[in-house]
C-alpha cells in the first residue's frame, strides 16, 4: 500500500470515528431527553412562564401610576368567590381579613385592626378584665417577647422576665405571627394552660414553661411604707382604674409625711396616655409633660395639670427592660426636669400614640399616629430611657433580694443625711 492510499484510510477512519461519537452522544441526549421530560415539563412550564411574566410584572411595576387600582380588589374578590374549591366561602371572614391585613400592611406592629370579637377582648385588657396569664408581649427584632409581667399574675408567678423570647406557643413556631395572633394563642379560658417555649441566653437554654390561665384582676397601685419612713409606690399598669387608685394611695402617701418616696414602674407595660400624663403632674408644677409629634411634623404638647401633690418630695424611680409606654413618658419627664433619680435598667423604647376607634360594626381599629417625645425632645421610641443608676441585674435570684429596690431605698436615706 502506498503512502497515499494509507492517509486516505486514515483520514476515514478518523471522520467515520468522529460521526459514531456524535451519533451515540446525540443517542444519549435524547435519551435523557425523553426520559426526563414526564418528570420535568411541569417545572419547564413553570419556568419559562415566569420568564415571561417576571418581565411583564416588572414593566407593570415600572409604569403604574402612584394611585392604587381599587377594582383589582374586587377582581380577587369575585375570583375567589368563584373558584375557591370550599363553596361557599365566608364573606365575613374575608371582610374582616382584608382589612386585618390592611393595616398590617404598614409594618407597624402596634398598628393593628380588631374584628369584633377580638376589638371587645382587647377593649377588656384596658379594662383590666381578661383571662389568660397576665403577660404584655411584644415584637423585638422580628422576634415575640415578653415585655412586662403582670404583677401578681400567673405569667409573674411562672417566672416569666422581661425580655424572653417566646419561640413557641403549645408546640406552634412564632417566628411570623403579629402580636394580636400571638395573643389569641396564649389567651384562653381560666383553668386551662397554655406552654410557652422561652429563651433567654439562645436556642441551647430554651425551656418549657406551662402557665395556667387565670381571670385576671390587675391591681394597678400598690403602696407600702419603708424603714426610714419611705413611701413605696408601684404602679403596675396605666388603665382606667390606675388613676383612682392612685389619687387614693397618694393620700394615704401625704398622711405618713415621708422622707422620700420610691416610684417602681419596673415591668409597667403602659397603658392610658391621660393617666400617665396626670401621674407625672403630681411631681411637676408646670411645663410640658410629654409631646407627640405627628405627621407632617405638627406637634402636640401635653402639660403639667392637676394639684401637683408630690412635688418637692425626693423620690427615685425604678425602671428596666419591661417598663414601656406610658411609665416611660413618666419615667422620661421627672428625669428630664430633675425630680427624680432613675434607677435599673434602660426602658424598652415603646414611643409610639395609638388611638383606638371603635367603629360602627364592632370592630376597632388601633392606628399609630404620633411619636413620643420627652419634655428635652428626646424620642423615646426604640431609644428607651437610660437610668441615672444602673443596677444589673435588679435581683440577686440566689438570696431572693430586689437589688434595685436596696439601691432606691439607699440613695434617699443618704439624701437625708
Amino acid at each position: 500500500m502506498d503512502n497515499k492510499s494509507y492517509h486516505e484510510q486514515r483520514e476515514r477512519r478518523r471522520i467515520l470515528s468522529w460521526i459514531w461519537i456524535g451519533v451515540v452522544a446525540l443517542s444519549f441526549g435524547i435519551g435523557i431527553f425523553f426520559g426526563m421530560a414526564i418528570v420535568v415539563h411541569r417545572d419547564v412550564f413553570l419556568r419559562s412562564q415566569s420568564d415571561r411574566v417576571l418581565p411583564l410584572i416588572h414593566t407593570y411595576t415600572n409604569l403604574r401610576p402612584d394611585e392604587v387600582d381599587f377594582n383589582q380588589f374586587w377582581t380577587i374578590w369575585d375570583k375567589v368567590k368563584e373558584k375557591y374549591v370550599t363553596q361557599p366561602v365566608d364573606e365575613t371572614a374575608m371582610f374582616y381579613g382584608a382589612l386585618e391585613g390592611m393595616v398590617r400592611g404598614l409594618g407597624d406592629q402596634h398598628s393593628v385592626y380588631f374584628p369584633p370579637k377580638q376589638a371587645e377582648e382587647f377593649a377588656k385588657d384596658l379594662a383590666g378584665e381578661l383571662e389568660g396569664i397576665g403577660a404584655e408581649i411584644g415584637i423585638k427584632d422580628n422576634v415575640l417577647v415578653v415585655i412586662a409581667p403582670l404583677a401578681e399574675s400567673p405569667a409573674e408567678r411562672a417566672g416569666l422576665k422581661p425580655g424572653d423570647k417566646i419561640l413557641m406557643i403549645n408546640d406552634e413556631e412564632t417566628f411570623g405571627l403579629s402580636i394580636d395572633e400571638a395573643v389569641s394563642k396564649i389567651r384562653g379560658p381560666a383553668g386551662t394552660t397554655v406552654t410557652l417555649t422561652i429563651t433567654r441566653d439562645g436556642l441551647e437554654s430554651a425551656e418549657d414553661i406551662v402557665i395556667v390561665r387565670e381571670k385576671i384582676t390587675i391591681p394597678t397601685v400598690i403602696f407600702e411604707k419603708k424603714d426610714n419612713n419611705i413611701a413605696y409606690l408601684r404602679i403596675t399598669y396605666f388603665n382606667q382604674d390606675t388613676w383612682p387608685s392612685f389619687e387614693k394611695k397618694v393620700r394615704q402617701v401625704l398622711e405618713e409625711r415621708p422622707h422620700g418616696i420610691i416610684l417602681d414602674l419596673r415591668s409597667n407595660p403602659g397603658g392610658f396616655l391621660d393617666t400617665a400624663i396626670d401621674v407625672a403632674s403630681e411631681w411637676i408644677p408646670s411645663g410640658v409633660i410629654v409631646k407627640e409629634r405627628m405627621k407632617d411634623g405638627l406637634e402636640q404638647a401635653h402639660g403639667s395639670r392637676g394639684t401637683h401633690r408630690l412635688v418637692g418630695i425626693p423620690t427615685v424611680v425604678l425602671v428596666d427592660e419591661g417598663s414601656a409606654s406610658g411609665s416611660e413618658i413618666v419615667a422620661g419627664a421627672l428625669q428630664d426636669y430633675g425630680v427624680a433619680e432613675l434607677v435599673g435598667k434602660k426602658t424598652y423604647g415603646k414611643g409610639s400614640v395609638q388611638d383606638f376607634e371603635v367603629l360602627p360594626d364592632g370592630s376597632a381599629l388601633k392606628l399609630t399616629i404620633a411619636k413620643w417625645y420627652t419634655p428635652k425632645d428626646r424620642q423615646i421610641d426604640k431609644e428607651g430611657i437610660m437610668p441615672d443608676v444602673v443596677v444589673d441585674p435588679m435581683f440577686n435570684t440566689s438570696t431572693k433580694t430586689d437589688l434595685g429596690l436596696e439601691k432606691a431605698l439607699e440613695l434617699l436615706k443618704s439624701s437625708q443625711e
